[in-house]
């Protein structure tokens, strides 16, 4: 792949065998930030897991505490006084069965649907059309609920999902460059303790194996991830 000037100047900087601390890493991202856009800022871990055994999968959320610095579009769907909560919380789109005949008929512009428990079996047809998508609510992940109020407020200030990919890979975006570096590095240190509460108990051996860091136009950085571990062990 043909990479820019800038990209390769860029590259240049970096000693692509150092494991860089978060602090540094952040730093090193910020100053040399050169995209006339608020790039992302995603970090990538790779897993000591065999992701074809069900119990090595590895999957949660985490409520990033300084946001991601998207705006994430959040559908509920509940009726009654849930679906009130959800309205008064802040969700975008709230419905039964008219919002599921909207997504029969080809809708999903939204990045995360909730629902309450008894609104699953109106969901459940829908689970060809959502599932491939990531939009299909699972209540291990917390978006099959009847703390529907909560749910929204924190998918809205800032709340992810990650599962591992069948290469045993996990990435999620975790703010923007244009966060203090301070709250970067905050956001990816409580991604990492995530990663960490959520592995398997089936999984043996070593189980983070690298994590990286880069911007949407940047190269990588790897991370000095026992450090990380040693500083949220405090």
């Amino acid at each position: 792949m043909k990479r820019s000037k800038k990209f390769q100047e860029y590259r240049g900087k970096i000693d692509r065998l150092r494991r860089y601390p978060v602090e540094e890493a952040v730093k090193i991202l910020k100053e040399n930030h050169f995209a006339k856009f608020d790039e992302s800022v995603e970090v990538a871990v790779r897993l000591g897991v065999n992701p074809k055994h069900a119990d090595q999968m590895v999957r949660g959320t985490v409520a990033l505490p300084n946001g991601t610095g998207k705006q994430v579009r959040v559908a509920v769907f509940a009726q009654g006084e849930k679906a009130t909560e959800a309205e008064e919380a802040g969700a975008d789109f709230v419905g039964s069965e008219d919002l599921a005949e909207k997504v029969k008929g080809g809708w999903t512009d939204f990045d995360v649907a909730v629902a309450t428990p008894d609104m699953m079996k109106i969901i459940g047809p829908l689970g060809k059309m959502l599932g491939p998508r990531g939009l299909m609510p699972n209540p291990k992940t917390g978006t099959v609920t009847m703390d529907v109020g909560r749910t929204v407020k924190e998918l809205k200030g800032g709340r992810i999902e990650f599962r591992v990919d069948k290469q045993a890979n996990v990435a999620v975006a975790v703010g923007k460059i244009s966060f203090e570096q301070e709250k970067l590095a905050e956001n990816v240190r409580a991604f990492i303790d995530a990663i960490m509460r959520a592995k398997p108990a089936a999984a043996k051996g070593a189980y983070l194996l690298g994590v990286s860091l880069c911007s949407t136009m940047s190269p990588g950085l790897k991370l000095d991830h026992q450090q990380i571990l040693a500083e949220l062990k405090k």
